[in-house]
């Protein structure tokens, strides 16, 4: 039987490397799909997958929206909702996205938690509380990537478990992987006798690079051979670069800024051990794609963390937003637990739990369950896919 070719509006923040493989899952899966992101802000130089359409807001794309704003962009979406006619609309974060979808009655709605929305942002004030509470009520189900996010759904809404699918969004095991680099970074670098940390994260203030750099200063005054690739960029540019050159580091961290992201499986295998200072992360892509190139992680003590990360067995933890916590547990992972060990279980860990190619079939279950009952306007029963 084929399959139906549903057509699909894709609400995100702006375009990313998670956008991209979503869309190009969608493409694969045969739906006809539309990108619709609330700012212009591209984290991915690769364009969009073939076949699929994009679509902007007339409005002034910005992070900061007036109620106006927030009238005038679901005024617009109402209209676009009404021109396309998708089978089911799939949005996001929760209270940028998916509250914009919730707003203009979309239908069939799966909100999708990138993390922090739900885990940090929904407690940051009661309106906070408010907008996340009435997205939530309003989705037909709710997407989410672990255990933590589910719980937080629970607690902050009325939805019920069967309309909460959860699973890692994994990462593609072809590309990442062990195995000897095919860039000579650490010769060109000096650094074949080094120990090299690697950090991938964004410079915004969620993933607190401040503070990993303040934590590897201490690190090297240890572990005078230590060594810091740092990867990205952000809105902290400056006060990082410039944190770096007020303690003295410059010639012991590498940062050439934002990278082609078909090359980040070489610069996690010409690394010994990723690190993230990050305060927030449900399932973190960055953290699965060091872990299936055989590298131990250093990661916060907190919320999707705790469920790939077990201290002295593939990695270490650390007290979010400590640079001495985050120091000490850089350290324990360069001389008090067994790396080989670590890397085995690391690969193993990912290989067996976050495989996009054979956890994605779930949410296309879900989306085409919802647009057929959506049609028929029976009521969903979403409970095999607990």
């Amino acid at each position: 039987m084929d399959r139906p070719r549903l057509k699909i509006l894709y609400i995100s923040q702006g375009y990313t490397t998670h956008d991209y493989r979503f869309l190009s899952s969608f493409v694969r899966a045969g739906w006809n799909s539309i990108h619709l992101p609330l700012t212009p802000d591209r984290l991915d130089v690769r364009p969009l997958p073939g076949g699929v359409e994009t679509l902007s807001f007339p409005e002034r794309q910005t992070d900061e929206l007036s109620a106006s704003d927030w009238q005038n962009r679901r005024d617009s979406l109402v209209e676009i909702l009404a021109a396309t006619k998708p089978d089911a609309v799939i949005a996001g974060p929760i209270q940028s996205g998916a509250y914009l979808a919730a707003l203009s009655r979309a239908k069939p709605l799966i909100a999708v938690s990138w993390g922090t929305d739900i885990l940090v942002d929904a407690d940051a004030s009661a309106d906070a509380k408010s907008v996340t509470r009435f997205t939530l009520d309003s989705a037909d189900a709710v997407f989410g990537d672990c255990r933590a996010v589910r719980d937080a759904v629970r607690l902050h809404s009325a939805v019920t478990d069967d309309r909460i699918i959860t699973f890692p969004w994994g990462i593609d095991l072809a590309r990442f992987s062990p195995g000897p680099p095919a860039i000579p970074l650490r010769r060109e670098l000096g650094w074949e006798k080094h120990q090299v940390f690697i950090s991938t994260r964004s410079w915004e203030p969620l993933y607190a690079i401040d503070v990993l750099v303040r934590a590897f200063a201490s690190v090297r005054e240890k572990l005078p051979s230590a060594r810091l690739i740092l990867l990205g960029d952000g809105s902290l540019d400056a006060k990082v670069r410039g944190l770096v050159d007020e303690l003295g580091l410059t010639d012991f961290i590498h940062a050439p800024g934002r990278v082609n992201h078909g090359l980040l499986p070489e610069y996690f295998r010409s690394s010994d051990t990723y690190v993230s200072a990050a305060v927030s992360d449900g399932t973190s892509i960055s953290l699965l794609e060091a872990m299936a190139c055989g590298l131990p992680a250093v990661v916060s003590d907190s919320f999707g963390n705790l469920e790939w990360v077990r201290e002295g067995v593939n990695g270490a933890l650390a007290t979010p937003g400590v640079a001495e916590s985050l120091a000490g547990a850089m350290l324990a992972v360069t001389s008090r637990y067994d790396v080989v060990r670590m890397r085995d279980a690391n690969v193993e860990s990912v290989r067996s739990r976050a495989d996009w190619d054979l956890n994605f079939p779930a949410l296309v279950a879900l989306v085409e369950r919802l647009a057929a009952r959506s049609h028929s306007a029976q009521p969903t029963d979403l409970t095999i896919l607990r």
